[in-house]
């Protein structure tokens, strides 16, 4: 089976359906008593582009049982009013994924705005609770230091992953780049992590699951740009990536 197709997804999914994890959105985690001795995935997916593969990954989940929580951008490419309602009314949390600093190129004050602007055009649709930044890693800024002049949490916001989810106790798995093993083409999704897992293949993701060497509490964030739904998808996707790769790995290694 090919890996990143809807159809290996599906197969994740129903792995930890089968190991009784229980999926929650990231309000959940925040707002609800989260048990120690039970099992729980948070499901995340940052909707970079392709919305319309979030809207199949969103029913693909549905149709099992499973919530997850997507992160929009606010770009014209990705900012779909009406998929971002179907995506809500399936159950699934939205939430904002903010990139204000890199967009303003580093002005602190045009990015507060920026960010509100946004903030207040996605609440027109969905009453979001939780952020997380957008990596672009093109731009030298880091948007997630707009939070050293401003607190998010004025904004009735619950979270940030990146400074509210204890990473040493929640295991953190990224499909960044559309690659499990990241590392070389990451430069900001990234987390101080408690655990030294290497996966290559979304079935090795599924043989540590098997293996019961996976902790209780999970984080994926997975992309849907990233999954295809045919074979010509998957190869114009596997294309696409791997030439941003190769410019990914200059930018960080330069």
């Amino acid at each position: 089976m090919k890996d990143f197709t809807f159809d290996t997804y599906k197969m994740l999914l129903q792995e930890f359906i089968n190991f009784k994890y229980e999926f929650i959105t990231v309000e959940d985690y925040f707002t609800q008593y989260i048990s120690s001795a039970k099992k729980y995935v948070l499901m995340r997916h940052d909707v970079d582009r392709k919305p319309e593969n979030s809207l199949k990954a969103a029913i693909l989940e549905n149709a099992l049982g499973v919530k997850a929580t997507y992160y929009f951008r606010t770009v014209k490419q990705t900012f779909k009013p009406e998929i971002i309602s179907k995506i809500a009314s399936l159950g699934h949390e939205i939430a904002y994924h903010y990139e204000s600093l890199a967009q303003t190129n580093g002005d602190y004050e045009a990015a507060i705005k920026d960010f509100e602007k946004n903030l207040k055009m996605l609440r027109q649709i969905y009453p979001v609770k939780n952020i997380a930044m957008h990596g672009r890693p093109i731009s030298k800024w880091d948007s997630r230091l707009l939070w050293g002049k401003y607190d998010y949490k004025d904004y009735g916001l619950l979270s940030e992953p990146y400074f509210d989810i204890d990473f040493s106790e929640v295991l953190y798995i990224t499909d960044a780049s559309r690659t499990w093993d990241n590392i070389e083409v990451n430069l900001r999704d990234r987390v101080n992590s408690g655990y030294n897992f290497y996966f290559t293949h979304t079935e090795d993701i599924i043989d540590a699951l098997k293996s019961d060497l996976l902790p209780n509490v999970i984080m994926f964030n997975i992309h849907p740009e990233h999954w295809a739904a045919n074979d010509i998808e998957w190869y114009k996707t596997y294309a696409l990536r791997k030439g941003k790769n190769f410019i990914k790995r200059a930018i960080i290694n330069r």
